[in-house]
């Protein structure tokens, strides 16, 4: 998907870019694969607001992505390539032997009418998927299970990719783009081939009309605010805060470790990416 530099007829989009879409095959989306999806404001079930500058947007209907495949043993026919408003990537239309059909996160190179196949024993091309430990290495794959069964959680956004490295007895090494090396089940699925839209990161969106269009909301830094609204506020003239930076609540935020200790998840990473 290529990128196209709008004409410049305001001070606004003087500098603004936008994809070309050449990619998407259909503008509507499948009716039996789409739900609605309630605005937030950036609110928690109690009405207290916990993500600042969130709000707005252009009203979208949910597309569930099948990331838990749910049609193992199955192929699949490619039947359209869709835009989808709630992530960075595209999405593709699979229907299955059985007649079901189900979205997937569109890799790289995949088309509509490609077959693809979802399973134990797979052809190692792009948009095919099967456990880890049936895959080569030095592969790139995407949509990786944490868990076996619990759905694909890493690598699901537009251009990124993970890199089969190594195999060690029942688990599986994986690289990330930051260079973080993870230790990963062999029976994890995972999907063939990087996401696509990799255009997605060169977008210039030139001014805030477009950021309000996506449901974001203007931020202010902590600094410039007034005492009553953050304990980093206030100060004659401009100032660092004077203190250890923190959330409006007091809560510190840099250096202050987050993490559970009854949650494993760190425990499988084998290089840092610091």
């Amino acid at each position: 998907m290529g990128i196209r530099k709008l004409k410049a007829t305001s001070p606004a989009s003087r500098w603004a870019t936008c994809l070309t879409f050449e990619e998407i095959t259909v503008k509507k989306p499948e009716k039996s694969l789409t739900t609605s999806l309630r605005k937030t404001g950036g609110r928690n079930n109690r009405g207290r607001k916990t993500v600042s500058s969130k709000g707005g947007g252009h009203k979208r209907s949910y597309r569930m992505i099948d990331f838990r495949y749910s049609q193992k043993g199955q192929t699949g026919v490619v039947e359209a390539i869709e835009y989808d408003p709630n992530r960075s990537s595209n999405i593709a239309l699979v229907k299955y032997e059985d007649g079901r059909k189900a979205y997937i996160i569109a890799p790289v190179g995949i088309k509509a009418g490609l077959t693809i196949e979802c399973g134990p024993v797979v052809k190692m091309e792009t948009g095919n998927a099967t456990e880890l430990k049936n895959i080569p290495l030095g592969t790139m794959v995407h949509c990786v299970e944490m868990d076996s069964g619990r759905g694909a959680k890493i690598a699901r956004s537009a251009g990124s990719g993970v890199t089969v490295a190594a195999k060690d007895g029942g688990d599986v090494h994986l690289r990330m783009p930051s260079g973080e090396i993870r230790l990963v089940s062999e029976k994890c699925y995972a999907t063939i081939g990087r996401v696509g839209n990799l255009d997605h990161e060169k977008v210039v969106f030139g001014n805030a009309g477009r950021t309000r269009h996506r449901g974001r909301r203007p931020h202010s830094r902590a600094v410039v605010k007034n005492p009553v609204d953050h304990p980093m506020g206030g100060g004659e003239g401009k100032s660092s805060g004077g203190r250890h930076p923190c959330t409006p609540w007091g809560k510190i935020t840099r250096g202050l470790k987050t993490r559970k200790k009854k949650k494993a998840s760190s425990s499988k990473i084998i290089k840092r990416r610091k």
